[in-house]
C-alpha cells in the first residue's frame, strides 16, 4: 500500500498543481473546475477506503496549493506592451488528461480487487486455494450365516490332510495349537454377528497454481483392509485410529491432460465389481479427453503403473499393477448420456510359484522343522491382502500338516473388463441410471498352473472360472444432498473364483471376495441437506466350491442387512 502512495503522489500533485495554476484562463474554467472536483473527489475516496489518512490528503492539497502559487510567481515575465505582466499557465491537453484517470482508474481497481475493497467479511486471497470435505457415516450391520454352510473344522480337515492342496478360501481354516498336540478352528461360517460400525473421512485439497493441486485425505479403518474404512465399536471405549487414505499431486499442464501420483483416488471407470469404492491407487496415472466439434462423444484414454510391492535385495522380487482404459462419453440425446469404456490390466509377479527356498531337520522332538532361506514365501498370496474367492494352492505342499501352508495363487490376473453406464432425465426431476460390467481373466490357464506349481500338483485340476458379470439400476435422485430427495437401487453380481484378484474388490456382498453370486436391495432418503438415511439388503452364495474337489458339496451363504446415517461436509 504504502508503494501505492508513492507511486500516486506525483500524480495527484500534478493534477493538483494544474488545477490551481491554470485557473487563470477564463475560456477554460469549466473544464478546469470538473478536473479539480474530479481530483478532490478521487483523494476523498482514498481516505474512504483507509488508503490515505484525512490529515495526509489535507496535507497534499496544501502542498500542490503552494507549488501552484510557486509557479504562477516564477511564470511572470516581463511587461507587455500594455504595460500589464504576462502570467504563464501550463497547458495540460484532453488526451494526457484521460490517460491520467484512466492510469488511476486501473491502479484503483487492481488494488480493490486484491484487498476485497468492500467484501464483506473478507478473508485472505489463500483461503480460497484451499477447500476441506469430509464425510462421516454410522452403520449398524447384521450378517446372518447360511446355517448349511461348510463347517471350519472341514476346511481345517482339508488343510491338514492336504487334499490336493487347493483352496478358495483358507482363512476359514484358521485354528490355534492346543495343549495336547492338535489344534482347533477358530474361525467361524455359521454364527450370527451383530455390530456398530463407524466410517470417519477427512480430505482437504490445495490448489497450488492453476496446473498444480494437492490433494490429502485421512481415514479410519485399519493398516492391513485396503477395501474397506470401517471401524468397528466396542473396543472398550478405547480410541481410534486415523490413516493416510489419499496423497498426491495433480497436475494439468493442458485442458486435455490430467496426470496424478502418489496415493490416489481410482483413475478407472469402473464398478466396485473389480475396484472397491473404497480403495485408492499407489502410483502414477494420467488421462486425457477430448471433445470434437460438432461431435456428441467425448472420449478418454487412462493409462496408470503402479506398485504392489517393492525389490528387496537379495533376491525377492518386485510386484506391480500396469493398466490401460479407452472409453467415451456419449450424449445420445438431451435427455441420454451413456459411458463406454473398455479396460486391460495385467499384475505382475503375483502368481504363485513352488516354493523350494528352504532347508528342512529334524528338531530335539525329531519333529520335522524348515529353516527358510532369504526369499522364502517369495511368491505368497498373504493373509493381509487377499479377502477370499481366488483358486490358492500350497506352495509348499511336500511338509508335515504341523508345518503352516504358504498359500500362493494357482492362476495369473490379466482381466478384460468393459463398462457401461447410462443416465436417462425423461422423469425429471428423477432420473433412470444404469450401469453393466463385464471381465474375463485372459491369463486363466491351467496350463500355466501346472508349469508353475511343480509335480506335487500334476494330476490335479484346479478348476474355478474366469468371468463375471455385474448389473445395476437406480431410481430417483441422481444423488440423495437435499431434503425430500431419495432413490431406490438394485443390482446382481455373478463373479468368477478366478475372474478378479479377490483383494481389492467388494467387501460388502457376501463379505467380501469373489467366487460370488447374489443382489442387493437398496434405499436411501434425504433427512437434511447432506444428511441422508439408508438401507441395504445384501445376499449372496458360493458358485463353486469354497475348497476343492474333494469337498464338491461345500458352500457358503451369508444375508446382511446394512442401516447407514450419513452425513456430508
Amino acid at each position: 500500500m504504502n508503494s501505492l502512495k508513492k507511486s500516486w503522489w506525483p500524480t495527484l500533485t500534478a493534477l493538483s498543481l494544474a488545477v490551481v495554476g491554470t485557473l487563470a484562463h477564463a475560456d477554460e474554467r469549466e473544464s478546469l473546475e470538473a478536473i479539480r472536483q474530479t481530483t478532490i473527489g478521487l483523494i476523498d475516496a482514498l481516505v474512504d477506503k483507509g488508503v490515505l489518512s484525512r490529515e495526509a490528503a489535507d496535507g497534499m492539497l496544501k502542498q500542490a496549493q503552494q507549488r501552484a502559487a510557486e509557479v504562477s510567481t516564477s511564470s511572470v515575465a516581463s511587461p507587455a506592451s500594455a504595460g500589464k505582466p504576462v502570467l504563464r499557465v501550463p497547458y495540460v491537453p484532453e488526451s494526457m488528461k484521460a490517460q491520467i484517470r484512466n492510469e488511476v482508474k486501473e491502479e484503483v481497481l487492481t488494488q480493490a480487487r486484491a484487498e476485497r475493497w468492500g467484501v464483506p467479511n473478507a478473508t485472505p486471497s489463500w483461503v480460497d486455494r484451499i477447500k476441506i470435505d469430509g464425510d462421516f457415516r454410522f452403520r449398524f450391520q447384521s450378517d446372518r450365516p447360511g446355517k448349511d454352510n461348510t463347517l471350519p473344522a472341514d476346511y481345517l480337515a482339508a488343510e491338514v490332510n492336504n487334499n490336493n492342496g487347493l483352496s478358495r478360501a483358507p482363512d476359514f481354516a484358521s485354528y490355534a495349537a492346543t495343549q495336547v498336540n492338535s489344534v482347533i478352528p477358530t474361525a467361524s461360517t455359521v454364527d450370527n454377528r451383530d455390530r456398530e460400525r463407524i466410517r470417519l473421512r477427512l480430505g482437504l485439497s490445495a490448489k497450488v497454481a492453476d496446473e498444480v493441486g494437492v490433494g490429502v485425505r485421512l481415514a479410519t479403518g485399519s493398516a492391513t483392509d485396503r477395501v474397506s474404512t470401517n471401524q468397528t465399536l466396542g473396543q472398550n471405549f478405547n480410541k481410534y485410529q486415523l490413516f493416510v487414505d489419499r496423497a498426491f499431486v495433480r497436475l494439468d499442464p493442458a485442458e486435455w491432460l490430467t496426470v496424478q501420483a502418489g496415493r490416489i483416488p481410482n483413475p478407472w471407470f469402473s464398478t466396485d465389481m473389480v475396484w472397491s469404492e473404497n480403495l485408492n491407487f499407489d502410483g502414477l496415472a494420467a488421462t486425457t479427453r477430448w471433445a470434437p466439434q460438432g461431435s456428441d462423444l467425448t472420449p478418454f484414454a487412462t493409462v496408470g503403473w503402479f506398485p504392489l510391492r517393492e525389490q528387496t535385495p537379495p533376491s525377492r522380487s518386485s510386484r506391480w499393477l500396469v493398466g490401460a482404459q479407452l472409453g467415451t462419453g456419449w450424449e445420445v440425446a438431451a435427455r441420454t448420456k451413456l459411458k463406454l469404456g473398455m479396460a486391460y490390466y495385467s499384475y505382475k509377479n503375483l502368481e504363485g510359484r513352488v516354493d523350494q527356498n528352504y532347508d528342512t531337520g529334524l528338531n530335539s522332538s525329531n519333529q520335522p522343522v524348515v529353516v527358510p532361506r532369504v526369499n522364502y514365501g517369495e511368491s505368497e498370496y498373504p493373509t493381509g491382502l487377499r479377502q477370499k474367492g481366488n483358486t490358492v494352492f500350497e506352495t509348499n505342499p511336500l511338509f508335515s500338516p504341523d508345518i503352516a501352508p504358504v498359500w500362493g495363487l494357482a492362476y495369473a490376473f490379466r482381466p478384460l473388463v468393459l463398462t457401461a453406464s447410462a443416465e436417462l432425465t425423461h422423469f425429471s426431476p428423477y432420473s433412470l441410471l444404469l450401469s453393466a460390467e463385464y471381465v474375463k481373466n485372459t491369463a486363466f490357464d491351467a496350463a500355466n498352473f501346472h508349469s508353475r506349481a511343480g509335480s506335487a500338483y500334476d494330476n490335479v485340476n484346479p478348476a474355478g472360472k474366469s468371468t463375471g458379470y455385474h448389473l445395476k439400476l437406480a431410481f430417483g435422485a441422481a444423488e440423495v444432498r437435499e431434503a425430500g430427495q431419495w432413490q431406490l437401487s438394485t443390482s446382481y453380481r455373478h463373479i468368477g473364483s478366478d475372474a478378479v484378484l479377490d483383494a481389492f474388490t467388494d467387501s460388502d456382498l457376501g463379505l467380501g471376495g469373489t467366487n460370488l453370486q447374489g443382489y442387493t436391495l437398496g434405499g436411501v432418503y434425504g433427512l437434511y441437506r447432506n444428511t441422508n438415511l439408508g438401507m441395504r439388503y445384501l445376499s449372496a452364495k458360493t458358485i463353486d466350491t469354497p475348497l476343492n474337489a474333494a469337498y464338491p458339496n461345500a458352500s457358503y451363504k451369508v444375508n446382511s442387512l446394512q442401516v447407514d446415517l450419513n452425513v456430508r461436509f
